[in-house]
Order: C-alpha cells, then sequence, then structure tokens
C-alpha cells in the first residue's frame, strides 16, 4: 500500500492506494475517512456543502465520535475527537495495508474532558474491503469511561431503493418517536426521517441497492465490544434544515454506525479497548 500526504479539498490528508486501483483518503482532522473508492465507485458519502474550515465538524465520511456519543453528556455534540488534529503514527504504518493515526490528550482535551489517554485510529484497506479500528487507551493511573461510535455515512445511489438487511429481532429504539420496540422488518426501507439505536446483532448487516451504479450488496461488520448499531437517515424535512447538507442529500446516504453508548466503557488505568467497523463488497 501506498500512503501520500495530500491536499483533499483544502484540507491536510492521506491518500492510500493498493494494488487493483481501491483507494481511501483519510483527513487528520479528526482521524476522519472521507473517500472509500473500490470497484471503480466512491463508497462513502461526503456532503458537498460540508464545512471543511479545518475546525468543525465534517457531514460525511467515517466521523469519530469520542469520547461522547451525540448530545449525552456535558462535552460538545459527539465529543471532541473529531475536531481536533490527529497525526500520522508512523511507526505503526505497515506493508499489510493499514495506516494508523494518533490522538493523546493534552491542554486542549483536559480543558474539556481531565483524563490521560492515547487514541489510535487504524485504517485497512484491502480489495473490496475497508476496516476502521480505534483503539483507546487509559495511559494514566485513575479509571475513566467513554462512549464511542465511528459515525459512518455510505453513499446510496437512491435511498428510496436502499434497504437494509439483518436487524429483525434486535430491540430498537427509536429516536424519532422516543418509542421502544423489537424490531419486526426483514429489511429496513427509508422514506421519511429514521433515527434507530439498535441492540448490535451477531450476523453481518446487508446494505442492497438493487439498482444504479452501486448496484449490489455491501456486508457490514463490527465489533463485539460496539454493543449497538445506530441507523440514521435525515428525511427530506431534517435534511432541508441542515445547513452542511443539500435539501435533497438524504437521498444519497445512509449512515450505519458500530457504537458503544447504552453502557460505556469502563477503562482502568493502563488497560486498552478496541472497536471497529469493517465494508466488504460482495
Amino acid at each position: 500500500m501506498t500512503v501520500q500526504a495530500i491536499d483533499y479539498l483544502g484540507l491536510p490528508a492521506l491518500r492510500l492506494t493498493i494494488p487493483g486501483g481501491d483507494s481511501a483518503v483519510v483527513a487528520l482532522q479528526g482521524a476522519q475517512v472521507l473517500s472509500w473508492t473500490s470497484a471503480g465507485a466512491e463508497r462513502l458519502y461526503l456532503s458537498p456543502i460540508a464545512s471543511l474550515d479545518g475546525r468543525s465538524a465534517i457531514r460525511g465520511g467515517v466521523p469519530v465520535c469520542f469520547p461522547q456519543f451525540n448530545q449525552r453528556g456535558p462535552l460538545p455534540k459527539h465529543g471532541f475527537a473529531r475536531n481536533m488534529a490527529w497525526r500520522l503514527d508512523s511507526a505503526a504504518a505497515h506493508p499489510d495495508n493499514r495506516v494508523a493515526l494518533v490522538l493523546r490528550d493534552d491542554d486542549a482535551t483536559r480543558a474539556l474532558w481531565p483524563h490521560a489517554f492515547c487514541a489510535r485510529l487504524v485504517v485497512t484497506l484491502e480489495p473490496a474491503r475497508l476496516r476502521v479500528a480505534l483503539e483507546v487507551d487509559n495511559i494514566g493511573g485513575e479509571p475513566w469511561t467513554f462512549a464511542a461510535a465511528l459515525h459512518t455515512y455510505l453513499r446510496v445511489d437512491d435511498i428510496v431503493d436502499a434497504h437494509l438487511e439483518g436487524l429483525q429481532g434486535a430491540n430498537r429504539w427509536d429516536a424519532v418517536r422516543d418509542d421502544r420496540h423489537v424490531e419486526t422488518a426483514g429489511a429496513l426501507r427509508f422514506a421519511e426521517e429514521f433515527d434507530s439505536v439498535y441492540a448490535a446483532p451477531a450476523a453481518p448487516l446487508r446494505l442492497v441497492q438493487p439498482v444504479g451504479a452501486l448496484a449490489g450488496a455491501m456486508r457490514i461488520t463490527q465489533s463485539a465490544s460496539c454493543t449497538e448499531t445506530v441507523i440514521w437517515n435525515p428525511g427530506p424535512d431534517l435534511s432541508a434544515r441542515l445547513a452542511d447538507l443539500p435539501d435533497d442529500g438524504y437521498r444519497h446516504m445512509l449512515c450505519v454506525e458500530a457504537a458503544r453508548i447504552d453502557e460505556p466503557v469502563f477503562l482502568a488505568g493502563g488497560a486498552h479497548w478496541t472497536g471497529w467497523q469493517e465494508l466488504s463488497l460482495h
């Protein structure tokens, strides 16, 4: 794999390329994967009007939510990691198609969250496969807790044609209606705002697109350490209200997120945690 430092839409980034043509782009801001191209097509959604000022949250790709999910706590929404500059961990750039970026606590993070930590985002790129892993180490002596998510925006040709399989029978909290129930649908379809937290299933999910340039199925797997799967599409009304998303942006994206939120991770001094998500085409 080749790793090249580039400017991507004005942001410092790394381009990863492997033989056969698959590539990925990872911004140093937030260690955020912004692009994954496989089989000649872009597989992630990045809003064409996303804020790219190097400080604001970027709408699209794979934002890293850490150490807080959404507004479930006192920190900025989804924590601070996605807004901060990470650095390439050169010692972890291996010839086995992996690259890692690292974020350590400093004065800025401790002003928000007074804990000693080291976070690493490891991206593995192989033919028709992308794996994103968040590793967290407590490098201090006192225990602390955190929540995390890989907030993946998947590109779809048209959301009305796509469906997601694999969540039937899972416990679901529907955030739009504030309702808890067991999912009965064999395949989820999306016609309006959809925002739900599911107990993560043991088997992989399948995003199926029967027509269009992205026709086929994507297999979505996550680690057992990520105990929830979040599914989100803003629908037409919310899409029109979001300043960094086109009015029709909802038609071309679906968030499928590997998350650990309902029961935060308890990390003792010196302890380590890893959570990952893998996307593959088949």
